[in-house]
């Protein structure tokens, strides 16, 4: 999978290191600005090489790569996770946001379905209806 390229786009990079599920989604996050090549802002017609440091931000988590391997095509997972190398900061970030998405409680935890009868008149009351 990993072919003798000198250089690939980063939109082509990013989905088959299997970021993103489809290249048009590789593309709009390079458009948006959520992906940076040697910190600089690029857009998705900019080529990665071997050794490209990039940073990458997808929902609220933030990954810093660097560029181990080449590929146009998308193959196997185990073959993508080869195209590239987290640094240990990223990881160590990464853990720490995924430890704390599970400790914080959702707002709507406690909201089970439609109101009943008896919510929606206590609701009433408290509105002063």
């Amino acid at each position: 999978m990993v072919t003798e390229l000198s250089a690939v786009r980063i939109d082509k990079w990013l989905w088959a290191a299997r970021f993103f599920k489809t290249r048009s989604l590789a593309t709009d996050a390079v458009d948006g600005g959520r992906v940076q090549v040697n910190g600089l802002r690029v857009k998705p017609a900019k080529d990665v090489k071997i050794g490209d440091r990039v940073e990458l931000s997808i929902g609220d988590l933030h990954w810093e790569l660097v560029v181990e391997g080449l590929s146009e095509k998308r193959g196997p997972a185990p073959e993508a996770r080869k195209l590239y190398a987290e640094t240990e900061a990223s990881q160590a970030r990464r853990a720490k946001q995924l430890d704390e998405r599970h400790l914080r409680v959702e707002p709507a935890a406690d909201i089970h379905g439609r109101p009943t009868k008896r919510d929606r008149r206590s609701m009433d009351r408290w509105r002063g209806g």
